[in-house]
């Protein structure tokens, strides 16, 4: 995806580009859920990333978290797709998008937390303790987690 978008950013400049993506919502053994300080905008956000052209949403999204995180992720579910004006944004570098996510949840993984070049820190958080410095995509898609955790007392993920 990166080189697709390098190629088109030729021919737009930072002009708005349709990106689709896929994340994935991790949560540890207490119920925590894995967030990651992006190096670019240094807010907080869940793993995840560009879909390449030909590949699959649940493939993006394990690649993602292995790429950003270092774990291996199964067992995805699917928790939210998220489009529109809330998912407008444009990065630092003055590219502008609107981001199509598939948000999925997953407590199944194995590996160590490994920092990639995208990233400044990866930590677990209660849901409720989620920092409030989150990236601008992904603040529907926290505001969600929290109403749901408000709702049932607690996630219960697959």
């Amino acid at each position: 995806m990166k080189n697709y978008v390098r190629e088109m950013r030729q021919f737009i400049g930072h002009r708005p580009l349709l990106l689709c993506g896929a994340s994935v919502i991790l949560f540890n053994d207490i119920g925590q859920v894995l967030m990651e300080q992006r190096s670019d905008n240094k807010c907080w956000c869940f793993p995840g990333g560009g879909i390449e052209l030909g590949e699959k949403v649940e493939d993006a999204a394990t690649r993602e978290v292995l790429e950003e995180t270092g774990l291996i992720v199964t067992n995805l579910s699917i928790f939210g797709i998220y489009s529109g004006e809330e998912l407008h944004y444009t990065y630092p570098n003055g590219d502008e998008v609107y981001i199509i996510d598939i948000v999925f949840t997953s407590s199944t993984f194995k590996g160590e937390v490994t920092i990639s070049n995208e990233s400044k820190c990866l930590m677990f958080f209660d849901i409720d303790k989620i920092p409030d410095e989150i990236s601008p995509p992904v603040i529907p898609i926290v505001r969600d987690l929290q109403i749901k955790y408000a709702a049932q007392g607690k996630i219960l993920p697959n």
